[in-house]
């Protein structure tokens, strides 16, 4: 048994259902999606079971939240007819892979993972930890897997749940056969953005985000009120803007002019409003179109018909691996 030859490599990446998206998103992840469709047979995995890892108390909100993420990735120009969107929790074959790669992976290489120690410490999960968030990279290695994928995009901090999948898909290859591709991380050229309170970064529970689907006004008082250098007091004062998040978003956005600013920053002959200003215009060049895409998928059915067909799509794959496994384990037992 060999492993699949395919035309074009496959992509496997995806979101949290936890809320809308935004701008951070935006230049950590999404943006490069639109880039790669094109290139890669793309499948984008709505991780709604994974919410659930440490949002289970809350599974109410899922039916909101899992739409708004969909209807984000597709407007920020991700193509309904050249890519798989789909629904975790609705492709069987994914927690079938779960159960049967947990059997050969240590609860103590789930412990020592770098990326399930910080996100249990920053939930206060380090002395009560469930079963389902302490084995979350098994499930995420089924999701990277159950298409047989080559390739997922990641930030670093989401490179140790990739040697996961890639250790399982080794171990599974030895045990049995050759079955699934050793998949890459593919780690972009992107920005990671600060929160408007200059906090590390933009993050929905710490409320300091852009949104992709925020209107114009909202957009204009966020960055009017985010923080900017605390040293400077006057609009001529020489700026440190290596310091000020409003101009880490220019390097972020506007990179032509960002040396410019630096320096007219450092010389004091801009003020903080003005350089706000000028980044409201930049980041409402970037939205309008997302703006303009998103109401032409919230016609009513339009975000429900792309899940039933992506996920149906990832059906298919799911289906046609889970049969190698079989096969590979001799549990295709009545075929």
């Amino acid at each position: 048994m060999n492993i699949e030859k395919r035309e074009r490599k496959r992509i496997l990446t995806g979101d949290r259902p936890t809320g809308p998206l935004h701008l951070g998103h935006y230049v950590g992840s999404l943006q490069n999606r639109v880039k790669l469709q094109k290139e890669y047979d793309t499948f984008i995995v709505v991780a709604d079971v994974q919410t659930l890892s440490t949002n289970f108390d809350h599974p109410e909100h899922l039916p909101v939240d899992v739409r708004q993420v969909t209807l984000d990735n597709l407007s920020v120009g991700l193509d309904p007819e050249i890519v798989n969107i789909f629904i975790q929790s609705m492709v069987p074959q994914i927690a079938e892979l779960t159960v049967f790669f947990s059997m050969f992976v240590t609860v103590n290489r789930l412990r020592h993972n770098p990326t399930i120690k910080t996100e249990a410490t920053q939930h206060g999960f380090e002395e009560n930890m469930t079963y389902g968030f302490l084995g979350y990279p098994v499930s995420q290695a089924a999701d990277i897997l159950f298409c047989r994928s080559d390739i997922v995009p990641v930030g670093e901090d989401q490179l140790p749940v990739v040697e996961v999948s890639r250790f399982i898909a080794r171990r599974f290859n030895e045990l049995y056969a050759n079955v699934f591709p050793e998949p890459a991380g593919l780690r972009g050229e992107t920005a990671r953005l600060v929160g408007l309170d200059g906090r590390a970064k933009m993050s929905k529970s710490l409320r300091n985000c852009i949104y992709l689907s925020d209107p114009s006004k909202d957009v204009r008082e966020k960055l009017m009120s985010a923080v900017t250098d605390p040293a400077r007091i006057h609009k001529d004062d020489p700026g440190h803007p290596e310091i000020c998040t409003i101009f880490s978003y220019h390097k972020a956005f506007n990179g032509k002019e960002a040396p410019n600013i630096e320096e007219r920053c450092r010389k004091g002959t801009i003020g903080c409003v003005a350089c706000k200003k000028r980044l409201f215009q930049v980041i409402e060049e970037i939205l309008e179109p997302i703006r303009e895409r998103r109401v032409q998928f919230e016609k009513p059915g339009r975000v429900d018909e792309i899940l039933r067909k992506g996920t149906e799509a990832a059906c298919i794959e799911g289906r046609k691996t889970v049969q190698l496994v079989r096969e590979a384990m001799h549990t295709d037992y009545f075929d």
